[in-house]
């Protein structure tokens, strides 16, 4: 059943739970695709995600419904204004809690851990470690994507030779995001991780990394892997060869010779992943690997150039399948790798646009200002008003990412008057997301010429019914919701299955988490949408230059 909604600006969650809908006839699948079911729910494939605010362990079926899980809260450190990080063993530790209750949970419905017949893994991307190669110990915190603490260098790195070929290497252009510039700004600013860079003990990887290297055992196995997907958002890799670029790596002065880089392998391998040495799933092999928003992606189905998706997480990530050819952008997108499943296929390619506030505005309004008890409350607030009562918040706390790329914005709210109440700034803080996505996907139009025609999807923010239909509205097309919004758990199954034939073909998976899709329908005018739009893009003007040019952090 796939139900569509159009919504007052009135309505409320839970008048909507039971919206007046227009049903679409449900589409039978081909002949004998009930029996073919039947044997994938014999399947299981185990998924871990370790994201930025929590990590969680999904055991799903062949046919993509999850049977069991278990989810933790990640601990955030912000040990001065605009830093964020992560403990790199509270990382470890909570991939081992959320795997032993979860795989309880599995055996506690009378299933065996041989059902079980691999794991993927769907990681937070640019967050950068470095440990001791010798010792295994980290040398430092996590840097967590979305620290700042690396404006000052980025800045001297833009005027650096060579700072304009980058992008056409790479598909990333220079700013606090990528990997490349946290682990500069750590070989100058943390003793011990330049002592093991001199040293030549010094190893370098995104959390997947970090995570393979201590689930195969650590020191002992050394395994030292990432995928294509998370090696293309370092700035480290060239985007056509899929491999180590020797002028990036000279740019970022990072010598080969001093440093272990993670060997770059496809997201769906049989081998390269190694297997679990320890716990209750001792043995089982680790066959996918995805960045979160890659493995977002896939879960979406959205294997077909022109396909796209947006996760609502901490931050927002639109990407949009290109095909097989990198395209550069030209309006302030990301290139990257979508996915690559190996086996002869070629890597397919994304567009991405990068938004750093979505779930994380939220999370403000919780924490910092009182407004909720807890997130979801937030639909009810914010639709507690009719509309944003004259207020645009431009939530750039670590700057704007894409398309603008404004390192110097800071969060700013305009239009609050002694009209203003907790329910304005409440919405206000979600159509900021919603503005942003339509800033994307107006810069992928022209990269691509192509307009699209629906967007699908997921993560924690897309649960609100006013959020996806602001968003609707905003961007004048439907919005595809589906109802086990799990996609990015599900992408990394879907890796891990196809390095074990599971699956064979992506034909096989067209009927995977299709039931039960809610679409939500533009009901403003494009003339209203363009309107609200425009005094947004005013808005993103008004909040540049909080920054002086010599302040190397970002603080006052």
């Amino acid at each position: 059943m796939i139900t569509r909604v159009t919504m007052t600006a009135k309505q409320d969650e839970k008048s909507v739970e039971e919206p007046q809908s227009v049903p679409k006839e449900n589409v039978e699948g081909p002949e004998g695709t009930h029996s073919n079911e039947k044997k994938l729910k014999k399947f299981y494939i185990g998924s871990i995600d370790q994201g930025t605010t929590s990590t969680r362990f999904i055991i799903f079926d062949g046919v993509g419904q999850p049977v069991a899980q278990h989810q933790i809260e990640s601990t955030q450190m912000y040990p001065q204004s605009g830093w964020h990080e992560h403990d790199p063993k509270e990382l470890i530790d909570s991939v081992n809690d959320c795997i032993e209750k979860a795989t309880q949970s599995f055996l506690d419905q009378g299933h065996e851990i041989s059902d079980i017949k691999a794991i993927g893994i769907t990681n937070q991307r640019e967050t950068t470690l470095v440990w001791d190669t010798n010792t295994g110990e980290p040398l430092h915190n996590a840097i967590a994507w979305p620290d700042t603490r690396t404006k000052g260098l980025v800045r001297e790195l833009r005027a650096k030779g060579g700072a304009d070929e980058l992008l056409e290497i790479c598909g990333l252009p220079l700013s606090t995001y990528p990997s490349s510039v946290k682990l500069v700004w750590l070989l100058r600013n943390v003793d011990a991780v330049r002592k093991a860079y001199d040293e030549g003990r010094l190893s370098f990887g995104t959390v997947d990394t970090w995570l393979l290297y201590h689930l195969n055992g650590g020191k002992e196995k050394n395994v030292h892997v990432t995928d294509a997907t998370n090696a293309s958002r370092t700035m480290f890799m060239n985007l056509h060869t899929v491999q180590y670029d020797e002028g990036l790596l000279e740019f970022f002065e990072v010598d080969r010779n001093k440093i272990r880089l993670p060997k770059i392998v496809p997201s769906s391998c049989p081998e390269s992943f190694g297997s679990m040495t320890y716990g209750p799933l001792k043995g089982i092999r680790i066959t996918g690997c995805l960045g979160d928003q890659s493995a977002a992606l896939v879960g979406q189905q959205g294997f077909s150039p022109g396909s796209a998706k947006n996760t609502y997480g901490t931050g927002c990530f639109l990407l949009y399948n290109v095909g097989e050819k990198p395209v550069i952008s030209n309006h302030g997108l990301l290139a990257t790798v979508a996915y690559d499943f190996g086996r002869n296929r070629k890597p397919v390619y994304a567009l991405e646009g990068s938004i750093a506030v979505a779930g994380s505005g939220v999370k403000f309004l919780m924490n910092n200002m009182g407004f909720i008890t807890h997130s979801h409350n937030i639909n009810d607030l914010a639709a507690s008003v009719k509309d944003n009562g004259g207020c645009v918040f431009v939530t750039a706390f670590s700057g704007l990412f894409a398309p603008y790329w404004i390192d110097d914005a800071k969060g700013t709210i305009f239009g609050i008057t002694q009209h203003t109440e907790r329910g304005h700034i409440a919405r206000a803080t979600l159509e900021a997301t919603c503005f942003q996505t339509k800033a994307i996907l107006d810069a992928m139009e022209r990269d691509s010429g192509h307009k699209l025609a629906e967007l699908a999807v997921d993560g924690g923010m897309s649960n609100s019914n006013l959020c996806m239909q602001t968003q609707a509205n905003i961007i004048g097309i439907p919005v595809d919701r589906p109802a086990m919004r799990e996609t990015t758990c599900l992408g990394a199954a879907i890796a891990a299955g196809f390095a074990v034939d599971i699956w064979k073909e992506f034909d096989e998976l067209k009927e995977i988490n299709q039931k039960d899709r809610m679409i939500f329908e533009p009901n403003i005018s494009k003339e209203e949408s363009a309107k609200m739009f425009k005094r947004w893009g005013r808005a993103v003007e008004m909040c540049r230059g909080w920054l002086d040019t010599d302040e190397s952090n970002g603080d006052f």
